[in-house]
């Protein structure tokens, strides 16, 4: 059987490696969640909480999801296919595979809509349409946005495209080197937007906003949001990083990779939040979390400042470009799966892939609009009252998500280990404390996670 890891299918180096994948895990949490977050809970004592739950939840589980793709050398089905034959264990692992399939494909029927949003923007803000110093104006624009369905099919149909015509490429010349190009761009325009913001905004409360640790705000439901923005932020358990694995050759270290990685998507976090509430603050707005803010707030502060129309336009393409590696990231796990089970090219398993997701993407992008009403599980707990859309991202970060977690945690620390113990350039030290991570306290504190909700 032909794998998703030939050959000719593998990154190229380790900075080729770190980027893509870097990509990949920055998506528009990291732009609109994290930093709302922070400042609502604790500020500074929230940054360390989440920092300590990134290098105790997220970093385990990437350089389990890493470890897995390398020691499977194909796509998550095969993968994890593969492990259990050599471990010989029992074949209900392959539940693993099966969700690493299924919640990218969900993930990024959905998401596209998502990434719709951000082409549209993009393009309008670039001929000046977006910026308004009304926040009436602004809100009614993206309310006008979401009641057309044509509108959000267009952007969602061109999201989904750009996506497929970077995958058909390969991982080497459509992976790598559009991460190559998009991840330094995003970071350059990133830091120039935060320091015009810190100059021309309110600094100060900003900072204060983000930094300043308020310990009396922290309760148990600060450390369960901690730890769920790091299980988030990072892109584990979607199936993205055990595809990404099997690309990486044995010459580069997964544990420095990983490490690398953590580090600079909460550099571009924090980096996001100083971009976003100086320039909120200053104008007196609220820094309300969500798509709220993005697509309503910030075009009113554009609009009420000096070189908004500008400044805006940088903002919604650094915002599209987030949305587009990561959404890239997300389609590849499936592309790679059909294109190995089917034998077939990697454009046909592209364009089956892509557009089966376009196509349910089509139902989520409905809900906003002539579907609005339409419940499918308003009798089942946790889903009354949520359309197509929310049904989906709830089903996906709130339930799958974490189980999945769960799953690779486990299968890893008490499974596979004997397969990569000393190859993951780890020290005896850490690599110790890493299995039992995974073993431990990442399942514990899943389930408490899960408990709390």
């Amino acid at each position: 059987m032909a794998t998703a890891a030939s050959a000719d299918k593998h990154w190229s180096s380790g900075l080729g490696f770190i980027l893509a994948t870097t990509g990949a895990a920055v998506g528009l949490g990291n732009l609109w969640r994290f930093s709302f977050l922070a400042g609502e809970n604790g500020g500074g004592a929230f940054v360390l909480i989440y920092i300590a739950c990134v290098f105790l939840i997220g970093m385990p589980i990437m350089l389990a999801e890493l470890a897995l793709g390398r020691s499977g050398g194909g796509s998550a089905v095969h993968s994890i296919h593969a492990l259990i034959a050599k471990t010989g264990t029992n074949r209900g692992w392959q539940i693993i595979g099966g969700l690493s399939i299924f919640i990218p494909f969900v993930g990024i029927a959905y998401y596209s809509v998502v990434g719709g949003w951000t082409v549209d923007y993009a393009v309008h803000s670039l001929l000046g349409r977006v910026a308004s110093a009304d926040s009436g104006v602004a809100g009614a624009r993206f309310d006008t946005m979401l009641a057309s369905p044509w509108r959000l099919l267009i952007a969602h149909s061109l999201f989904m495209l750009g996506v497929m015509m970077v995958l058909i490429r390969g991982v080497q010349g459509g992976i790598e080197a559009l991460s190559r190009l998009l991840m330094p761009a995003l970071f350059v325009m990133l830091a120039g937007l935060m320091a015009y913001a810190l100059i021309t905004g309110d600094a100060a409360r900003a900072l204060s906003f983000l930094f300043s640790p308020d310990w009396s705000a922290v309760t148990g439901k600060t450390v369960i949001l901690a730890a769920g923005q790091a299980f988030f932020s990072l892109a584990i358990g979607v199936g993205i990083m055990i595809t990404y694995g099997a690309y990486v050759p044995n010459t580069i270290s997964l544990g420095r990779s990983v490490a690398i990685i953590a580090m600079v998507d909460t550099v571009v976090a924090l980096m996001a939040g100083l971009a976003i509430f100086p320039l909120v603050f200053a104008q007196g707005l609220d820094p309300a979390g969500g798509p709220g803010l993005i697509f309503v707030t910030l075009p009113t502060a554009f609009g009420q400042m000096s070189g908004g129309v500008v400044v805006g336009a940088i903002f919604f393409i650094l915002l599209f470009f987030a949305a587009f590696t990561t959404g890239i990231g997300t389609l590849e796990p499936v592309v790679a799966w059909i294109s190995e089970r089917r034998g077939m090219s990697r454009t046909k398993g592209t364009i089956i892939a892509g557009s089966a997701a376009w196509a349910v993407g089509i139902a989520a992008l409905l809900s906003f609009n002539i579907w609005q009403d339409f419940h499918p599980f308003n009798a089942v707990p946790g889903f009354v009252g949520k359309g197509i859309f929310d049904t989906m991202d709830f089903a996906i970060a709130s339930v799958l998500l974490p189980f999945n977690g769960f799953l690779i945690a486990l299968f890893t620390g008490w499974i596979v280990v004997p397969l990569v113990r000393g190859k993951l350039g780890l020290g005896p030290f850490l690599e110790t404390l890493w299995i039992w991570t995974l073993r431990i306290i990442i399942p514990l504190a899943i389930l408490l996670i899960a408990l709390w909700k």
